[in-house]
């Protein structure tokens, strides 16, 4: 169904005292000494790999980066986000059987280079030129991206050939006006016609912070931005999902997502991106297992346990780093 559009010491051993032995005295009176010196040896401690365990009680080992000893060290645990707060933070104890098991989850970063080899049309380290325009985004319900209404109006629509089926949605982007005035947007909409590649339709929020809103269309220059506090990554499943059918969203992200996988069988399943931002899975293989995000610097979040239930926003405690 279609929508709106919207991661030895070395440890010598000292020689300890130098042993002198044996000493002995031999023929004609001449004194021999036969030292054997103790060589100082040396171990280094294998290295080993403990996979961060963010939101579960137990470790979950990255994908392809398994370690044979990974079970006799304890993981080194910490949140890779800002911390959540006591409202949104899963409660201690273990929850009632009928209440839906937390999520396990993970991140692996992998070597990236200066630009991003995930990324889309919009890459990092990049400037563009185009032009801003203004509208009005309301509460921001009804856009492209399908995230629903925010109390955050920094928004803007992206141009049709920029929105790439939706890969621009959730960008942080730092815009720029010729007269140095700065504002930070990130995209939840598409705006498609009349919109050349570069150009950015801004809230009239945001393009308040460049100009007057009276002037309705200004030159601007634009870039990728990864900001520096953006919360933590939530998943949803969209309205209808079943085990039969599923289409998987991911929310408060601070870099472009460039893919997400459901784990079947027989292995990862990465699934299409629709251009109403849901990744979909139309024979429902995968659907309620366990998810992996990548984003566009190939770090990957790796979330096990979300439950299956349509329209509901649950959180990992997971975010991607800051670039």
């Amino acid at each position: 169904m279609k929508e709106t559009r919207q991661a030895a010491r070395r440890r010598g051993h000292r020689p300890g005292p130098w042993a002198l032995a044996p000493v002995a005295l031999v023929a004609a009176g001449a004194l021999v000494c036969l030292a054997a010196a103790c060589r100082p040896g040396h171990r280094t401690d294998a290295e080993h790999t403990a996979t961060t365990a963010v939101a579960g009680s137990r470790a979950t080992a990255a994908p392809g980066r398994a370690s044979s000893a990974a079970s006799a060290y304890p993981a080194a645990t910490r949140s890779p986000a800002p911390a959540v707060s006591p409202a949104s933070a899963p409660p201690a104890k273990a929850r009632p059987s009928a209440a839906p098991a937390r999520p396990s989850a993970s991140r692996t970063s992998r070597a990236t280079t200066t630009t991003a080899s995930l990324a889309g049309r919009i890459r990092p380290g990049t400037g563009y030129r185009g032009v801003a325009t203004t509208y009005d985004a309301g509460t921001g319900e009804g856009g492209s991206c399908s995230y629903g209404p925010s109390d955050d109006l920094m928004t803007a629509a992206m141009n049709h050939t920029d929105y790439e089926t939706s890969k621009a949605c959730g960008a942080y982007v730092l815009v720029r006006a010729a007269g140095g005035a700065t504002v930070t947007v990130r995209i939840t909409n598409e705006c498609p016609t009349g919109c050349a590649p570069g150009q950015l339709d801004l809230s009239a929020q945001a393009f308040a912070r460049l100009a007057d809103p009276s002037a309705g269309r200004i030159p601007v220059t634009w870039e990728l931005l990864s900001p520096g506090d953006s919360g933590t990554v939530a998943l949803r499943y969209k309205t209808g999902s079943s085990r039969y059918w599923c289409a998987v969203q991911v929310l408060g992200h601070r870099n472009p997502v460039a893919r997400l996988e459901l784990r079947t069988g027989g292995g990862w399943r990465r699934l299409p991106r629709t251009d109403y931002n849901y990744f979909l899975a139309e024979d429902g293989g995968g659907c309620g297992g366990t998810i992996r995000v990548t984003d566009i610097y190939g770090e990957r979040l790796t979330v096990d346990g979300i439950a299956l239930r349509p329209d509901a926003v649950q959180a990992t405690r997971l975010q991607f780093a800051r670039r």
